[in-house]
């Protein structure tokens, strides 16, 4: 069964995709202008950004939730996926530093 997608939904898919992969090799936001102007911890700094992940995630949820009920279109659908999705890797990974940073500062001298 072949699917049929019109030209312009498959451009806007491929469009999506490379601002997605822009955004993920060039960050938005400075972190450390982000920590700057408030003057918060680095623990302020973190929950922002895990907060940022939990409305990505709501947002997928919401526009897959519009799908099944027909009224969201499906490139929109996979995009706010794959915003979800990069927004979870980035924060895993900087999980994984942290906790490797910590292990290797446990394992030095005093």
């Amino acid at each position: 069964m072949a699917i049929s997608t019109p030209f312009n939904a498959a451009a806007a898919a491929y469009g999506n995709a490379s601002r997605l992969i822009n955004q993920a090799a060039k960050p938005n936001t400075d972190l450390q202008a982000l920590a700057a102007p408030s003057g918060g911890s680095f623990a302020d700094m973190l929950a922002q950004q895990v907060q940022g992940v939990v409305d990505a995630g709501k947002t997928s949820d919401a526009m897959a939730i519009d799908m099944v009920n027909g009224k969201a279109n499906v490139v929109d659908m996979v995009t706010a996926l794959s915003e979800t999705e990069i927004a979870i890797e980035s924060m895993v990974t900087v999980r994984d530093r942290v906790i490797s940073a910590y292990e290797e500062i446990m394992r030095m001298p005093i």
